[in-house]
C-alpha cells in the first residue's frame, strides 16, 4: 500500500453551480485528468489533494478504510447535499489481484451535473478555494503507428481455441478472455481528446478518465445510492455485418443467451448475502451501440440495514463478475492468467467515483486504453463458452476495439473553453 503524503488542515466546500457547459470541456491540460460523465451528466475532476494505491486481494478493504479516515478528518462544507457533493474519490482497480497499480485519487477541483443540477467542490488548506485552471486547446493524436500488444491476434486465437477445449473436456463454463494493441504518436497523448471522441460516439456509455486510464464503458458494475444498489450486466454480443435483424438475432442466440445467464447468476450469488430484496430479470434486453449490440439485464436491491454495504464493499464482493471473469470464478481466473500470459493491469477492472458516504458508481473498464506518454494501450475481448468459435470471437474483439481506435483517431476536435 502506498499513500501520498497528506497535507493538514484540509477543508472541502460544495456549492451550487450554474449551468457549467459541456463537462469535458472543462478539463484542463493535466497529465491525468478525471472523468465519468454519460451524456450531459457525470463528474470532472483535475489537481491532486491524495492518493492511495494498493494491491492484492484486500485492495478494496484497504481503498475503503483509508477513504473511511480520510473523509472523517476532514471539515467538510456541503451546500449541495446529493450523492457526488462533498469529498470524492475517483477510483480504478486492477482486474487481477496480484497486478500493482489499484487507486484512488481525490481531485484538488470536481464539477459534476446530474438531472439539471450542477455543483463545484473544492478542496483548500485555510487559504481559499482552489483556483479553477485555464482550458488549453486539445491536442489531436496526430498519425499514430499500430503494433502487436503482448498479446496478438493470432496468440489470442490460440488461446480461444485452447479454452473451448477445455470448455468442452468439462473444466469449466466460461472464461472472459482479452488481447491487446498499441498505438504510437509522435507526441504525448491528450487523454481529452479521446475522452472526447468516445464521448461523441458513445453518449450512452459512461466515458471515464483515472490515472491515465481512459475509455468508454456500457456496464455498470454497481450502483450505491442511498442504501440501494444497481447493476446493469452485459454478456452477449452481435456486430453490424452479421445480419439484418441483430437484437432478435441476438435474443434468440443459445449460445449468447447462455452466456449471459452465467454473468447474470454470477452478480445475483454475490450481491444476495448482503441485500434484503434482490429483483433480477428473467429475460435480457437489447443495448445497441454503434459497434456493438450486447444483452443487457438490469439488477436492483435493497442493502441490508443492519451492516449496509458501502460502493468498494461491494466492489469486492461482485469482482470479477463472469461477464469479465467467468465461471467457476477461481478457474477463469486461472485459465485466463496461464492463456493470457500478460498482465491486464486495470482493463476490466472497476472504474469510477465514491463518495463521502460511501455512496458512488463504478463501472467495468472496458473498451479502454492505458496512455503512456505518447503511447496507448489498447484492450478488448470476449466471453468464451464451449459453443464459441475462435475465428468469430476474434471478429468480435476487433469489432469492440473498433471504440478505441475511431476516438484516438478522430479529426474532429470540439473547441475547448477558455
Amino acid at each position: 500500500m502506498t499513500i501520498a503524503p497528506l497535507p493538514t488542515g484540509l477543508g472541502v466546500r460544495t456549492r451550487p453551480l450554474d449551468d457549467p457547459g459541456r463537462l469535458l470541456d472543462l478539463l484542463p491540460d493535466d497529465r491525468n485528468p478525471l472523468s465519468w460523465v454519460r451524456g450531459a451528466d457525470g463528474l470532472v475532476g483535475w489537481g491532486e489533494v491524495a492518493r492511495i494505491t494498493v494491491t492484492g486481494p484486500d485492495r478494496f478493504a484497504d481503498a475503503d478504510a483509508w477513504w473511511s479516515s480520510f473523509t472523517e478528518k476532514l471539515d467538510v462544507r456541503d451546500e449541495v447535499g446529493t450523492p457526488g457533493s462533498g469529498p470524492v474519490a475517483f477510483a480504478s482497480f486492477t482486474f487481477a489481484d496480484g497486478s500493482p497499480g489499484s487507486v484512488l485519487v481525490v481531485p484538488r477541483v470536481l464539477v459534476a451535473r446530474r438531472d439539471g443540477v450542477a455543483w463545484i467542490t473544492e478542496f483548500s488548506h485555510g487559504d481559499g478555494p482552489s483556483a479553477v485552471r485555464a482550458v488549453s486547446p486539445v491536442r489531436p493524436s496526430g498519425t499514430l503507428r499500430f503494433a502487436d500488444g503482448l498479446l496478438p491476434v493470432a496468440g489470442y486465437r490460440r488461446a480461444v481455441a485452447e479454452a473451448v477445449r477445455r470448455m468442452r473436456a468439462g473444466e469449466l463454463d466460461k472464461a472472459a478472455l482479452a488481447h491487446d494493441l498499441l498505438a504510437a504518436g509522435d507526441a504525448p497523448l491528450d487523454a481529452r481528446f479521446l475522452l472526447g471522441g468516445l464521448a461523441r460516439r458513445y453518449p450512452t456509455c459512461w466515458s471515464y478518465s483515472v490515472d491515465g486510464l481512459v475509455g468508454a464503458t456500457p456496464e455498470m458494475l454497481v450502483r450505491r445510492t442511498a442504501g440501494t444498489v444497481a447493476s446493469r450486466v452485459l454478456a452477449g454480443t452481435i456486430w453490424p455485418g452479421e445480419g439484418d435483424d441483430l437484437p432478435g438475432q441476438l435474443l434468440g442466440s443459445a449460445k449468447d443467451r447462455h452466456e449471459h445467464a452465467l454473468a447474470v447468476d454470477s452478480l445475483a450469488a454475490a450481491l444476495r448475502p448482503l441485500c434484503t430484496e434482490l429483483t433480477v430479470p428473467q429475460t435480457p434486453s437489447v443495448i445497441a451501440l454503434p459497434n456493438v449490440s450486447h444483452l443487457a439485464s438490469d439488477v436492483h436491491g435493497t442493502l441490508d440495514p443492519r451492516t449496509p454495504a458501502s460502493l468498494l464493499q461491494l466492489a469486492a464482493a461482485v469482482h470479477p463478475t463472469a461477464a469479465v471473469g467467468g465461471t467457476p470464478r477461481d478457474a477463469a481466473i486461472a485459465l485466463i492468467a496461464e492463456l493470457e500470459g500478460m498482465d491486464r493491469g486495470r482493463y476490466a477492472g472497476p472504474v469510477g467515483w465514491v463518495d463521502g458516504n460511501g455512496d458512488g458508481e463504478l463501472g467495468i473498464a472496458l473498451r479502454c486504453a492505458q496512455l503512456d506518454g505518447p503511447v496507448a494501450r489498447l484492450f478488448a475481448g470476449c466471453g468464451i463458452v464451449a459453443d464459441s468459435d475462435p475465428d468469430t470471437e476474434v471478429r468480435e474483439a476487433a469489432a469492440k476495439m473498433v471504440a478505441m481506435r475511431d476516438a484516438l483517431e478522430d479529426a474532429d476536435v470540439p473547441p475547448a473553453r477558455a
